[in-house]
């Protein structure tokens, strides 16, 4: 182990939080990153994830709490003294510099005179050795990305921070770079805490995610463990798409039996809120992708045990894997449903009677009395 990593240590947020007048940006909240991990900062603009993050850089002054590092408390450090190293969407690279001078800049201002071997190791780490001459105009952006990081890291930040790092590239860049920062983090070992507005690019990157509205974590956990068990509407609506179908609790036992549609719904009593009790209204929510769609005419085929609901297709939109269908029922005005383009049925078009099934194991459910479109508007959901 480097000694960078043997020096770190848990990012630790306790009672932090930031008010501008009468507006609460950050409500107190406790917060820890484990020390090596990936973690992300996940909401919709005016979340409160940029404010958090600039608390732990220095660069906001918190109302409340402490922000610690290690166990060393940094909280009236000022950002120049803190261990901790931020990389803006901007960039900010120096136009007149070439790559190697701007990955050495940290160095040769702290009076280092020798930086071309740690220079050379950081070009070999983002992979832009061919690129040591070029001025920053000549890269695409994606190499600026890197070369940002690289300068970063080139002081050995026990943190590094990256506020919305890939916002400024387009689709195809940005899927590259999040596999990229993700190969640098495992391999550097350093902490990130990365801020952004994409699900995708907090659950393709981060060990860790931490779901922000209105100045709040509404729920933190692994990416998998938050999309398949969301506690919220929000998280349910905002990482990725939910059907939430309103219904009424019929019986508890092992399942849940939920009357919803104008039939019975199942799910794990281990997926419901807790207590679950006969008679209490109750969110069933289920995954678009966990759907199968039957046309009716072959309904005596679906296995038994399998949820049901009845309606019939509105929309369809063939995207090359899947196609995705919108389907009008009693159980909700516009279902979605995924189905991979695997054995396309052409009876599945507008107009067509189907019938939607899926594993009750697949089912969620979320308390009743939560916006059922909280989050549902992604960005626009601005706090």
């Amino acid at each position: 182990m480097t000694q960078q990593q043997t020096a770190g240590g848990d990012v630790r947020l306790t009672g932090i939080s930031k008010t501008y007048g009468s507006f609460t940006a950050v409500h107190p909240l406790d917060l820890t990153v484990p020390q090596g991990s990936f973690f992300a900062l996940l909401g919709a603009s005016g979340c409160g994830k940029t404010t958090t993050l600039r608390m732990i850089a220095g660069l906001e002054e918190a109302t409340t709490g402490t922000v610690s590092l290690g166990g060393r408390d940094i909280t009236d450090l000022p950002p120049y003294k803190r261990p901790v190293n931020t990389v803006f969407q901007s960039y900010a690279l120096f136009p007149h510099l070439d790559v190697s001078e701007n990955i050495a800049f940290g160095l040769r201002r702290r009076g280092i005179k020798s930086v071309k071997k740690q220079v050379g190791e950081m070009l070999d780490l983002v992979q832009l050795g061919d690129f040591a001459r070029r001025k920053p105009h000549r890269l695409s952006g994606g190499q600026q990305q890197r070369v940002a990081v690289a300068r970063a890291l080139i002081n050995h930040p026990q943190v590094l921070l990256l506020d919305e790092p890939l916002g400024a590239l387009d689709l195809k860049l940005r899927r590259q770079m999040q596999l990229e920062l993700k190969r640098i983090q495992t391999e550097v070992g350093i902490t990130f805490v990365h801020v952004t507005h994409d699900q995708e690019e907090a659950m393709t990157m981060a060990d860790t995610v931490a779901v922000m509205n209105g100045g709040r974590v509404e729920q933190l956990g692994a990416p998998a463990d938050l999309y398949e068990n969301p506690r919220t509407t929000f998280v349910a609506n905002f990482l990725g798409t939910s059907n939430l179908i309103e219904g009424e609790i019929v019986s508890t036992g092992t399942d849940v039996v939920v009357s919803a549609g104008g039939g019975e719904l199942r799910l794990p009593v281990g997926r419901c809120p807790s207590p679950a009790r006969s008679g209490e209204k109750l969110l069933v929510g289920v995954r678009p992708e966990k759907i199968s769609l039957t046309h009716t005419d072959d309904a005596d085929a679906i296995p038994d045990g399998r949820n049901r609901v009845t309606g019939r297709i509105t929309d369809s939109s063939f995207i090359g894997v899947s196609t995705q269908y919108v389907v009008e029922s009693p159980a909700g005005a516009s279902l979605q449903v995924y189905e991979q383009n695997i054995e396309r049925d052409s009876r599945l078009a507008a107009g067509a009677d189907v019938v939607l099934h899926w594993n009750p194991e697949h089912t969620f459910g979320l308390d009743a009395a939560q916006s059922i479109n909280a989050g549902a508007d992604g960005l626009e959901d601005v706090a």
